[in-house]
C-alpha cells in the first residue's frame, strides 16, 4: 500500500462530537485479587453533561417524623448549596441518623467505607416507569446515608424502590465494602408500576469484574443467597411480558431477558479489562459473552487500575489511531504526533471499523467504531479501596480524578474529610474558570488531545511525579493517622482533611502550570 493511500486527513478532527453522555466504566477487584486486600470499586463518569463538583455531607441526626426530599435532576446541580433548575419530586421519611458520606454525580464513599461504582446499560424501553420517585443519582445518595455493607444496601434498594419506584435506565452499580464487593443491575418495571426489577452477583474474592455499558449478569442461581441475589418479580415479569417462557426450555438469562449484548463498544472493553489483568485467558476480543469475573494473572494494584482507565486500545488491531500516518525524515509511514485516539463517532465510519453503541431509534449498529476505556468527555474517575484492617476514617480512599483518565493525576480523598477546596466545590459547567479544579485538568486533556504523540509525554512526566508522590506518602500519613486516632479521631480526621486538602491544592496547581506549559511550548503548532 502507497503511504498516500494510508494517510488520513486530520481535517476529521473538527467534525462534531456526538458521543453519548452515557457510557461510564466501573471495574471490581475482590480483597484476595488485590495486592493489599483493599476490596475496589472505579467509576469513569463519562458525560458531555453533569456538574463537575464534589460534596462531602456530615453524619447528621433527624427528629421523628423528619422528611427528607427526593430531587430530579441533581446531575446538573449548580453547588452543593444551589438547587436551582433540580425539581422535588416528593418526600420520604428521614432515618434517626443518616452516615457522612463522598459523593459526586452519584454517591462516592460513606463512613463505613461502602463505596458506589456505576455505568449505564440502557435496559428494555418498556420498563421505564417516568412517574416513578427514585433516579439512580437519589438511589446511590440514599444508598451512602443508610447503609453500612454491600448487602445491606442491596436490600435497602429493593425496599426503596418497592415503596417509591424506579425510573430511570438500566444501571449497574457495583456496590463494595470492606469485606466484598457485588455487581447489581437494575431497571423499572413498567410504565406505572411502582417498582423495579433487578439482579446482583458477587465478585468472588480472588476476582476481578468489569461493567462497560453492557449487563452482564447471566443465569441466576438464587439457591445461593451467599452469592446472588435478586428482586422478587426478576422471573414473573419476564414471563408476564412475553421475554421468557419457563416451559421452552431455555435458561433464563437476565441480560438477554432484560436487556441485550450486541454493543461491541461494551464488549470490546469487558474483553480489554480481562485481557489486561488475565492475558493468560487469550479471550476473543470479538466474543459476546466473557466469564463474568476472572481470576487475574497476578494481584490487582490501585495503579493498575489507573493504567487500565488510560487505555486507548493502543497496540492492539483496534487502536483507532493505527491509520494517521505521516513520513519521518527518511519517509517510512510513522504514526502522526497528530494521532488523536479520542477521535469522535461521527469520524469512525471514515476506518470502516464495525462495532459501536447501540442508538435506540437512531443509526445501526455497526455505523459506530470502537470506544476505548479512556474518553476525552469524562467528567471525572474514581478508584476506592475499602480495607477492613483499618479504623474506617482511615480505611475508606477515594481515589479522584477530573476529566480524561488518560490525562488526569488522581488525588486521595478519604472518607473522613470534613471539607474539600473552594476549587472542588465549583461546577465547571458554565464556562471556563480558573477558580474551578475541574478547569486545570479538562484544560490540560483538551490541549494534548491536540498533539498527542508528543503532549502525551510532558503530562505523563507531571502526571506520574504527582501519583508516585501520592503512593510513597500514603503508608506514613496512614500510619501517623492510625496512631493519632487510638488517642484522637477527631485529631485524625482533621489531620486526614488537611493531607487532602493540601493534596489536591497542590495538583491543581501543578496541573495549571502544566496547561501554561503546553501552550508555550507547542503554541505554533496547533
Amino acid at each position: 500500500m502507497k503511504f498516500n493511500e494510508i494517510i488520513v486527513c486530520i481535517g476529521i478532527f473538527v467534525l462534531l462530537d456526538v458521543a453519548l453522555s452515557f457510557a461510564c466504566t466501573t471495574i471490581t477487584v475482590g480483597k484476595k485479587a488485590s495486592v493489599d486486600g483493599s476490596v475496589m470499586t472505579s467509576h469513569t463518569c463519562d458525560g458531555h453533561e453533569g456538574r463537575t463538583w464534589i460534596g462531602v455531607v456530615p453524619h447528621r441526626s433527624y427528629k421523628s417524623g423528619a422528611m427528607g426530599a427526593i430531587h430530579k435532576g441533581t446531575d446538573n446541580q449548580l453547588s452543593p448549596t444551589d438547587f436551582t433548575g433540580v425539581n422535588v419530586l416528593g418526600k420520604i421519611p428521614q432515618p434517626r441518623e443518616t452516615f457522612g458520606y463522598l459523593y459526586g454525580i452519584y454517591g462516592l464513599m460513606n463512613e463505613h467505607q461502602l463505596a458506589i461504582g456505576e455505568s449505564t446499560f440502557d435496559g428494555r424501553e418498556e420498563l421505564r416507569n417516568e412517574k416513578a420517585l427514585l433516579d439512580c443519582c437519589e438511589l446511590t445518595r440514599l444508598v451512602m446515608e443508610r447503609a453500612r455493607t454491600a448487602r445491606e444496601a442491596i436490600r435497602l434498594i429493593d425496599e426503596l424502590t418497592k415503596r417509591y419506584g424506579y425510573n430511570d435506565k438500566g444501571e449497574c452499580l457495583t456496590i463494595a465494602d470492606k469485606d466484598e464487593v457485588w455487581h447489581l443491575e437494575i431497571l423499572g418495571c413498567g410504565e406505572d408500576r411502582v417498582g423495579a426489577v433487578w439482579a446482583a452477583q458477587r465478585i468472588p474474592d480472588d476476582h476481578v469484574g468489569v461493567c462497560a455499558n453492557g449487563s452482564r449478569i447471566r443465569q441466576l442461581d438464587l439457591s445461593d443467597p451467599d452469592q446472588f441475589m435478586a428482586s422478587e418479580n426478576v422471573f414473573s415479569l419476564a414471563e408476564e411480558m412475553g421475554w421468557w417462557d419457563p416451559q421452552g426450555g431455555e435458561a433464563f438469562q437476565f441480560c438477554y431477558v432484560y436487556a441485550d449484548r450486541r454493543s461491541m463498544a461494551a464488549r470490546r472493553r469487558e474483553w480489554r479489562v480481562f485481557d489486561l489483568l488475565a492475558p493468560s485467558l487469550k479471550l476473543d476480543p470479538n466474543g459476546e459473552n466473557f466469564p463474568f469475573s476472572i481470576k487475574p494473572d497476578s494481584l490487582v494494584s490501585v495503579q493498575k487500575i489507573m493504567e487500565i482507565f488510560r487505555d486507548t486500545f493502543e497496540g492492539t488491531p483496534f487502536d483507532m489511531t493505527k491509520f494517521m500516518l505521516v513520513p519521518d525524515d527518511s519517509g517510512r509511514a510513522v504514526k502522526s504526533p497528530y494521532a488523536d485516539p479520542f477521535i469522535n463517532y461521527e469520524a469512525m465510519p471514515l476506518f470502516k471499523i464495525s462495532g459501536g453503541w447501540h442508538e435506540p431509534g437512531g443509526r445501526g449498529w455497526e455505523e459506530l467504531g470502537e470506544r476505548c476505556l479512556a474518553r476525552w468527555y469524562c467528567i471525572y474517575v474514581t478508584v476506592t479501596q475499602s480495607r477492613c484492617w483499618l479504623p474506617d476514617p482511615i480505611g475508606g480512599l477515594v481515589w479522584l480524578g477530573y476529566a480524561n483518565p488518560a490525562m488526569t493525576a488522581y488525588a486521595p480523598f478519604y472518607n473522613c474529610v470534613t471539607r474539600l477546596p473552594q476549587s472542588y466545590r465549583i461546577n465547571g459547567r458554565p464556562g471556563y474558570n480558573q477558580d474551578c479544579a475541574w478547569w486545570a485538568f479538562e484544560r490540560v486533556a483538551c490541549l494534548a488531545k491536540r498533539i498527542w504523540g508528543h503532549m502525551r509525554v510532558d503530562v505523563d512526566s507531571v502526571r506520574s511525579q504527582i501519583e508516585k508522590q501520592g503512593f510513597e506518602d500514603q503508608p506514613e500519613i496512614e500510619s501517623q493517622a492510625a496512631a493519632l486516632y487510638k488517642k484522637s479521631p477527631k485529631r485524625a480526621i482533621k489531620l486526614l482533611t488537611n493531607y487532602t486538602n493540601e493534596y489536591c491544592d497542590r495538583i491543581v496547581k501543578a496541573y495549571w502550570n502544566l496547561g501554561d506549559h503546553l501552550w508555550s511550548k507547542y503554541y505554533d503548532k496547533m
